[in-house]
């Protein structure tokens, strides 16, 4: 095997397959263009290490579990006037995050919170932030699964350590007030530590009813606007804008 095939295969065990796909080329251009061995070896680690980023943001976004991949530039801010453009796309250099806010996008179906949730979900991955999507019902399944089991405040913990979680969808089904009590436990442990954000169709005023326990929701919303931005939307459905 000639020192040229070696090298090719000692990249590929290695598990640099992008370095390996580029070599030929820098051959070429060493070859061309005179590029020193110093210049060839940064635009060839550059290129890897531009590659192994992407491919770790791609696997973030994956484990965040995401429905479907959203971002700013996809969102029509002139279809929602009631929203400030502006206010809402400083989110995306995550200060929330830092000073440990939440996030809270109020609207009827359809006007784009979920959208504009995944939107900031996709920017702390590619920011490096722990972050994980999950809808309200199958929240509240998994922890009473949980308890059920035992292992509640093991999967409490595990909710709680995400540097960003998205709850979607709180007030779409009815919580009943153990389940209200086990939302309060996570928030709680949550509270001051990370950001969390929530997209929900029913105003804050009305979460009394919506947890069967005006105790329980006084309680889980002092955990939630000691620190929040909060983002009415009052336009029309996107959905029924194609109908």
């Amino acid at each position: 095997m000639s020192d040229y095939q070696t090298l090719l295969s000692n990249f590929e065990a290695l598990g640099l397959n992008n370095m390996r796909e580029y070599y030929p080329v820098l051959l070429d251009k060493v070859h061309t263009e005179d590029l020193s061995l110093t210049s060839a070896f940064l635009e060839i680690t550059d290129k890897e290490m531009k590659f192994q980023k992407e491919k770790k943001m791609e696997r973030a976004i994956h484990r965040a579990r995401f429905p479907k991949v959203k971002t700013f530039d996809t969102f029509d801010f002139d279809f929602q006037p009631s929203l400030n453009r502006t206010a809402v796309l400083e989110l995306k250099h995550l200060g929330f995050m830092e000073s440990k806010e939440n996030i809270v996008f109020i609207g009827s179906p359809g006007v784009g919170k979920t959208h504009l949730a995944i939107a900031l979900g996709v920017e702390a991955c590619r920011q490096e932030k722990l972050t994980l999507f999950i809808n309200c019902h199958e929240l509240l399944i998994r922890l009473r699964a949980a308890y059920e089991k035992g292992t509640v405040e093991r999967v409490l913990r595990r909710y709680a350590r995400y540097e960003l979680l998205i709850i979607d969808e709180i007030g779409y089904l009815p919580i009943q007030k153990h389940e209200a009590d086990l939302i309060f436990q996570l928030l709680n442990m949550r509270y001051e530590t990370h950001s969390t954000i929530f997209t929900t169709n029913i105003a804050l005023s009305g979460w009394g009813e919506l947890f069967k326990s005006p105790e329980t929701a006084a309680a889980i919303l002092d955990r939630m606007v000691h620190h929040v931005k909060i983002y009415k939307i009052k336009g029309k459905s996107y959905r029924m804008k194609h109908t």
